[in-house]
C-alpha cells in the first residue's frame, strides 16, 4: 500500500513522498481573528486534522504550522468599530479558537505564528523581491508584486495570464476570483488604519494578507517543504500568491503537494447570516449536540466533496456515536480470562486493519475507513454472539479501537464514562425500585427525568447503565 492525495498543483492523484525520509512538514491556513470561527472554517480545520493523524498513524513525524492571521483589513475594520486596540480585540477570538480545537479534538499543531510577531520577516522577504525585480514601490507609497514579470504566475489555478489585464492593482486583501492583478505586498499606512502600522523602509504601513503565510511558511518549514493545505476558497488568490511571493524570493520550488478542502453547504445552501443558516461551534453547543458529534459530521464526508451540514445530520452523529459506545461497552463487559476467539479476533483485526489503512491511504477516503471499522464491529458482535471471547482476545479487540481512534478521535476507550453526579445515581436506584414493585409509569417517568439531565440509562444483563449524553 502507499499513501496518496489529490495534488491541486497537478490535478492528479499523486502518490506521496516526502522531502525527508519518515517526517513530513506541514503548513495550513489558520484562522483570521477578528470573531468566532464557523463550522465552514471547522471543515478545513477538521480535513487538516485527519491528513495530519493519518499521517502519524502511517508512520510519519508531523511538524505542522498553521498561522493566526491578526492584522488584515477585517481584523482593522471590525477592531476600529468596537473601539478597541488591535491586539486586545483579537486575543478574545484567538482564546476562543483554541477553546473551540478543544471541543473538536483535534490536536495542536508545533507552532501557530501571529502574524504581528512576524513583521521583520515579512519586511526582509517584501525587500528581496524589490531587489530581485519581482516588486515596486507604486505611487500611493505601497508596495505592489508585479505578475507580469512573474512568468509562472497562475499554475495552481490555471489562470491563462495572455487573457488578462496587466497593470491593475489591487490593495485589498481579497479580491474578486476572476481578477488578476498586481497584489499588494505593503500596505501604506492611510486614516482607515488608525494606529495600526510599522515602520518600514518604505515608510509606515502594514504587510499584505498573502505575504504573511509566505514569510512564516518560509521562517517555519523552509523555502521548500512538503504538504500546504487550506479551503478551496483559498486556492486563489491567496494560495497562488503565495507560491509567486516564496519562489520569486527564494528560487526555489515553495511546496510539493496542495491539498483543498470543498466547501460546506447548510441544507444544501450556502451559509449566510441572512439565510439563517450561519453556524458558530458554540451556536452548535447551545442547541445541545457536543464537539464529539460535530467532529463526527464534519469528518464523515470526502475533504474533496461538499459537506451538506444539518441538524439532522449532527442527530444521526449522535446515534452512530452511540452505537460506537455501545460496542466498546459490550467488550468490555465480556469475561477477562481465557484465550477464547483469539485466533478468530486476531483475523478479524487483520481485516479490518487493511481495509482501514487502504481507505486512509486512498487520499483521505474516510467513507471506506469509516466502513471498515463498522464491518469490524459486525463481525465482532457476531463472534460475541455465536462463540464467546475471552480476555486476551478482547485485549487484541480494544487494541485495535484504540489504533483507530488515532485517526477518529472520537472513541471513548478510557475509564470512559465520567462519574455519575449523586443525584442522577438516586434517580436511577428510585427507578429501580419502581420497576421492582411493577409501578412502571413510575419507572418510566423517572427514566425521562434521567435522560432531561442529560443522562441515558440502559438495561443490560448486569444491571442498569448510566450513560452520559448530549441534551437536544
Amino acid at each position: 500500500m502507499a499513501l496518496k492525495f489529490y495534488n491541486t498543483l497537478s490535478r492528479k492523484l499523486e502518490t506521496y513522498q516526502s522531502i525527508r525520509p519518515g517526517v513530513t512538514d506541514l503548513y495550513t491556513c489558520g484562522p483570521t481573528v477578528y470573531n468566532y470561527a464557523h463550522i465552514g472554517n471547522f471543515r478545513a480545520y477538521m480535513f487538516e486534522d485527519i491528513l495530519r493523524r493519518t499521517l502519524a498513524y502511517c508512520g510519519y513525524t508531523v511538524r505542522q504550522v498553521m498561522n493566526l492571521t491578526d492584522v488584515d483589513d477585517k481584523t482593522i475594520r471590525d477592531s476600529r468599530a468596537a473601539d478597541m486596540d488591535l491586539a486586545t480585540y483579537t486575543r478574545t477570538f484567538t482564546k476562543a479558537f483554541f477553546e473551540d480545537l478543544d471541543t473538536l479534538n483535534i490536536e495542536k499543531a508545533e507552532h501557530y505564528p501571529a502574524a504581528t510577531d512576524h513583521v521583520p520577516e515579512m519586511i526582509a522577504m517584501i525587500d528581496t523581491l524589490l531587489d530581485k525585480g519581482y516588486a515596486y514601490v507604486g505611487d500611493d507609497k505601497s508596495v505592489y508584486f508585479s505578475i507580469e514579470r512573474y512568468p509562472d504566475y497562475g499554475k495552481l489555478a490555471r489562470i491563462d495570464l495572455s487573457q488578462q489585464r496587466s497593470g491593475v492593482r489591487i490593495k485589498a486583501d481579497e479580491y474578486g476570483k476572476e481578477s488578476v492583478a498586481d497584489f499588494a505586498l505593503w500596505k501604506h499606512w492611510d486614516d482607515d488604519d488608525g494606529d495600526v502600522y510599522w515602520d518600514s523602509p518604505w515608510g509606515r504601513g502594514r504587510p499584505g494578507w498573502h505575504i504573511e503565510c509566505s514569510a512564516m511558511s518560509v521562517k517555519y518549514l523552509g523555502n521548500h517543504f512538503d504538504i500546504h493545505t487550506g479551503g478551496v476558497d483559498n486556492l486563489f488568490p491567496h494560495h497562488e500568491d503565495e507560491i509567486a511571493q516564496c519562489e520569486a524570493a527564494t528560487g526555489e520550488k515553495f511546496v510539493n503537494y496542495w491539498l483543498h478542502c470543498a466547501h460546506l453547504l447548510v441544507n444544501n445552501e450556502k451559509m449566510s447570516k441572512s439565510a439563517g443558516n450561519f453556524y458558530t461551534l458554540r451556536d452548535l453547543i447551545k442547541k445541545g449536540f457536543d464537539g464529539r458529534e460535530i467532529r463526527w459530521l464534519l469528518m464523515s464526508a470526502h475533504y474533496r466533496q461538499h459537506l451538506n451540514f444539518t441538524l439532522e445530520g449532527l442527530s444521526a452523529a449522535r446515534s452512530v456515536l452511540r452505537r460506537i459506545d455501545d460496542f466498546v461497552v459490550r467488550l468490555k463487559e465480556l469475561s477477562a480470562e481465557g484465550d477464547a476467539g483469539l485466533d478468530l479476533a486476531t483475523d478479524v483485526v487483520e481485516v479490518s486493519r487493511l481495509a482501514f489503512r487502504k481507505g486512509l491511504e486512498d487520499d483521505l477516503n474516510m467513507s471506506a475507513a469509516i466502513a471498515a471499522y463498522f464491518d469490524f464491529m459486525h463481525r465482532v458482535n457476531k463472534a460475541v454472539d455465536e462463540a464467546g471471547l475471552g480476555g486476551n482476545a478482547i485485549d487484541l479487540l480494544l487494541n485495535f479501537c484504540r489504533e483507530v481512534d488515532r485517526v477518529f478521535g472520537v472513541i471513548h476507550l478510557g475509564s470512559a464514562e465520567p462519574s455519575v453526579p449523586a443525584a442522577i445515581q438516586a434517580l436511577a436506584d428510585e427507578r429501580l425500585a419502581a420497576r421492582r414493585l411493577r409501578d412502571f409509569d413510575r419507572a418510566d417517568s423517572l427514566r425521562d427525568d434521567i435522560h432531561a439531565a442529560g443522562w441515558r440509562i440502559d438495561d443490560t444483563p448486569k444491571g442498569t447503565r448510566l450513560v452520559r449524553v448530549s441534551r437536544s
